[in-house]
């Protein structure tokens, strides 16, 4: 922590006036010259000179300012380009920049002391210190800190005193500083002190700067005997408390865009730790812990190396912005990466290796700060009350071990080490007490990982210990994040240890790689656990009848293994899981499903999202790559887990629908044959159901409603759509204008979307006016299909959601539906109203999605599936219906899955014969179409 004593002098010490002075500090590394930083005695003689040269007081500060700010820009200046090149040097950077700051503000005190407000001879009253509180006056600040100034006085502020305050603020708001300012009494001063622990911990990190020494040593004084003295306790839980709610607001430590200073793991954390020690220890520097037994010195460089890189990471996103910024946006990761000089290497871009650097300190910084804590424990928080000692009934530890401030300790690391599996042993006592970990008992785990071994690892104890981990106490997910965090889980699976921390630079995943496998596992825990059986249904079942729970576990541990390498993630990490899996105790026929699970582990969710379910070659296809139910039922808890350990928004009823679907239509497939999956089966059944939900229907309405429709029709829609588009068409029929649109929008709470239907007259290029209209209102579209009659009519049915992923409210339909018409009907010209809305967002822009196009005619019977893979934007389905309405492709549906800032558009099509596109020719001239149309789309998003 960078410390009063550390920070650079306030530049200058003549008096400003008699009995005034300045006070300075030891000067620490400055990342330049100090006089390229600020040169008092130069600033402060051309500001004598500027005074004497009118008796104007506004010329005479007017004058001061424009000296200030030429020299602060100059020093801002040789600051930034010595960050430039020594990207790391936080210390002196933060340091220069209370030099800078201590110079102007001390500047401007000479100024208001000496020409603009000149007391002689100052009564005792008259006195004033000038005090940093805060992070200025612990003399860490970021380019665009706040300054806070405290300006103590004896007695009641003074007329003269107040003249100087308000000069001094002046000149520091004109030169842009940010200056949160207090002027008080040292009465006041400890009375608020009492009463706000913010106001406290500020004077806690005070340092004098200018004016009355005598007094300032007097607060100094009094501060300590009066206020700091003698409650600790209600100092540490006060700050404990900020600790929990700034984490509760923050979120967690693996969220993708942290927020560096007040997130879990960031600066505040450190800068807690630091408050606690020196309210208790009375420390000056947070080496002093390390003689005092609260930190060990390896653990103290950790607290330093930690401290170092996230205050360089903070300090290089204000000069990207220009202002404070805390939140590590997408757009800043990558800028600041840059910055740092992180580089693209083996596969993976220079801001996930940055992002992945960052998650490691944070995770470093949780360490610390829970070793720090335990450590209070014992001396200053409160015990637990004595009734719930008495009546808490916890399991008794086994031999070895021992309770000490109601967490697991060790009893004899000697007696512990001798053992090598007890390593392990301690995390599976963890799960079975229900007790936490002693800090103690984790610093000898982190300090001793190198006696985990190839031979232990082949231990069949440690192979049964960590499986049951997995599979026995209920909570897996709790043991893995500690183990993970102390490097235990890296070194009994080496191949674990490249993804802990990796980021996946995308706005899809919520958390770092290996967050994201133990998020996924603590999904398959509470389906264990019932927690979700209203949720996922079928999911639940599977388990309810049982599965190999030692095979989910493994794979659901080992499915992303191999991210963050140039090969298939899946490819490779299935042969990875073949070499894993035994070393886990898992037999050979255990290990082949595993390594197939996390071969496809991908699959279900690709077909289900990316494909129509609803034509019969979708299903058979996966039914045939499946294999066994035995499988399809792994898969799907696999998936159903790994999509919800995604992030916490990711999971929605459209996935879930889609999912269901396809489990049953498989496992029906697989159970009783595939002919079950024919179009004319299909095609029967929606009939029959069509006829006995319009029973008061005439017999010959009905016999034109069921002849009219080709048979995809019928298996591409549920009964509720055919009951729609029957009375659409009927409605269109009786007014007899070629002409009309009829329009209805529907919330389908199911699937988390509005079913938009449309009937019309059919004609070229209205798929794609459709999605132009939906577009313009906001929509995404999540799912389209469009089928023509054989009398002349379209009937599409689009599934849309908005903005943040919901159907649209019922009361927005009847608006929504009206300017849809009024696009449809030609009066709004889409593609110029797209062009003000098709914008991207500036944190999105960071991301490289590289467009694909892929031409599939095996995946359906009658069409060719068209799938691009490319950047999201609004727009963009638009962009593309009109491309292929332009070179006369019928579009049958559209099936869109979307994963943050990429979004994959499946065509299912035809040609204008009404045939699949074999011709590699036709294929290369669609496909430059459809590539101009999104190069033309994204360079009107840029703009």
């Amino acid at each position: 922590m960078t410390l009063p004593q550390q920070v650079s002098p306030a530049p200058g010490s003549e008096p400003a006036a008699p009995a005034v002075h300045d006070q300075p500090a030891p000067r620490g590394t400055l990342i330049c010259d100090a006089d390229a930083i600020f040169d008092s005695v130069a600033v402060r003689a051309q500001i004598d000179a500027a005074a004497s040269a009118t008796t104007d007081p506004a010329e005479m500060r007017a004058e001061a300012v424009r000296l200030l700010r030429s020299a602060q820009e100059a020093g801002r200046d040789a600051i930034a380009r010595a960050f430039a090149e020594q990207p790391f040097a936080a210390r002196p950077l933060t340091r220069s920049y209370t030099y800078l700051t201590d110079g102007l503000v001390t500047a401007a005190l000479h100024l208001a002391t000496t020409h603009l407000h000149p007391r002689p001879n100052p009564t005792l009253a008259e006195h004033i210190a000038v005090i940093a509180v805060g992070g200025y006056g612990r003399g860490e600040m970021a380019p665009f800190s706040d300054v806070d100034l405290l300006f103590l006085t004896p007695y009641k502020i003074t007329a003269w005193a107040e003249s100087v305050i308000e000069s001094m603020l002046y000149t520091l708001w004109d030169i842009k500083l940010k200056v949160g300012h207090a002027s008080r009494t040292i009465r006041d001063c400890l009375r608020l002190g009492q009463e706000d622990f913010t106001i406290r911990t500020a004077m806690l990190e005070h340092r004098f700067l200018a004016g009355h020494a005598a007094l300032a040593e007097e607060f100094a004084e009094r501060l300590k005997s009066d206020l700091f003295s003698n409650s600790a306790r209600d100092f540490i839980e006060a700050k404990l408390s900020e600790r929990e709610a700034r984490h509760r607001k923050q979120g967690e430590r693996y969220v993708v865009e942290p927020n560096v200073k007040e997130g879990k793991g960031g600066l505040r954390d450190l800068q807690s730790l630091f408050w606690i020690a020196k309210y208790i220890h009375g420390v000056q520097d947070a080496a002093e812990l390390v003689p005092l037994g609260v930190f060990r010195p390896d653990e103290f460089d950790r607290f330093v190396q930690a401290e170092d890189f996230l205050w360089a990471v903070r300090s290089h996103m204000h000069l990207a912005t220009g202002r404070a910024t805390e939140q590590l946006t997408f757009d800043l990761q990558v800028e600041v990466a840059e910055r740092m000089g992180y580089r693209d290497r083996a596969g993976r871009r220079g801001v996930e290796i940055f992002m992945q650097r960052y998650f490691r300190e944070a995770t470093a910084v949780g360490d610390l700060t829970r070793i720090f804590l335990t450590k209070l424990e014992a001396t200053h928080l409160k015990s637990e009350p004595l009734l719930e000692r008495i009546f808490r009934r916890r399991p008794r530890v086994r031999a070895g071990y021992q309770v000490i401030n109601n967490r697991l300790a060790i009893a004899d690391p000697k007696a512990f080490l001798a053992d090598k599996v007890n390593l392990l042993r301690l995390f599976e006592e963890g799960l079975r007490t229900g007790m936490l970990i002693h800090p103690d008992a984790m610093r000898l785990v982190t300090a001793n990982l190198d006696l985990i071994d190839d031979d232990m690892r082949a231990d069949k104890e440690a192979q049964r210990i960590f499986l049951d981990l997995l599979l026995k106490h209920g909570n897996p997910e709790r043991a893995l994040r500690r183990m993970n965090e102390l490097g235990l889980l890296a070194a009994f699976i080496p191949e674990f240890e490249p993804i802990v921390a990796m980021m996946q630079f995308n706005m899809y995943h919520s958390y770092t790689v290996d967050e994201h496998i133990i998020q996924c596992i603590a999904q398959l825990a509470k389906l264990e656990r019932s927690e979700l059986t209203e949720a996922l249904p079928v999911a639940s079942n599977i388990l309810d009848h049982g599965i190999n729970r030692r095979v989910i576990y493994v794979a659901l541990m080992l499915h992303d293994i191999a991210k963050g390498r140039p090969e298939d993630h899946s490819i490779l990490g299935a042969k990875m899981a073949r070499q894993i899996a035994p070393r886990l105790g898992l037999n050979k026929s255990e290990t082949e499903t595993v390594a197939w699970l996390v071969r496809y582990h991908l699959l279900m969710s690709d077909t289900a999202q990316k494909r129509d379910i609803a034509d019969p070659r979708t299903v058979r296809d996966f039914a045939k790559a499946v294999k066994t139910v035995k499988r399809l039922d792994l898969l799907t808890v696999l998936t159903v887990c790994d999509i919800r350990g995604v992030g916490p928004t990711t999971w929605n009823n459209w996935k879930a629908a889609l999912l269901r679907a396809l489990y049953r239509q498989t496992r029906k497939a697989l159970e009783t044959g595939m002919e079950d999956l024919t179009r004319e089966n299909r095609g029967a059944e929606a009939k029959k159901a069509l006829r006995a939900a319009l029973p008061d229907w005439p017999k010959q309405v009905l016999k034109l409603e069921t002849g009219r429709h080709y048979p995809p029709y019928w298996q591409g829609l549920h009964l509720t759509a055919h009951v729609d588009f029957a009375e659409m068409l009927r409605e269109l029929e009786e007014r007899g204008d070629p002409a009309e649109i009829i329009i209805r929008l529907y919330p389908d709470e199911d699937r988390d979307a509005t079913r938009a239907c449309f009937v019309m007259g059919d004609h070229p290029g209205i798929f794609a006016r459709i999605a132009g209209a939906l577009a313009l209102v906001g929509a995404n579209v999540v799912d389209a299909r469009s089928y023509t009659t054989k009398d002349g009519y379209v009937t599409d049915a689009f599934w849309i959601q908005d903005t943040d992923g919901h159907p649209f409210e019922a009361a927005r339909l009847p608006r929504l539906s009206q300017m849809i018409r009024k696009t449809l009907k030609g009066e709004v010209v889409t593609r110029d109203a797209l062009k003000s809305r098709d914008k991207i967002r500036k944190r999105e822009k960071a991301f490289n999605v590289p467009t694909h196009i892929t031409f599939d005619n095996d995946g359906s019977e009658i069409y060719t599936i068209i799938e691009v893979d490319t950047r999201d934007r609004p727009g963009l389905l638009y962009d593309l219906a009109r491309a292929m309405a332009s070179a006369n492709v019928y579009i049958a549906n559209a099936v869109i899955a979307t994963y943050g800032e990429q979004v994959v558009d499946s065509f299912y099509v035809k040609d204008m014969f009404g045939l699949k596109y074999h011709s590699k020719s036709k294929q290369k001239s669609l496909e430059t179409k459809l590539r101009q149309a999104i190069d033309e789309g994204a360079e009107r998003a840029e703009t």
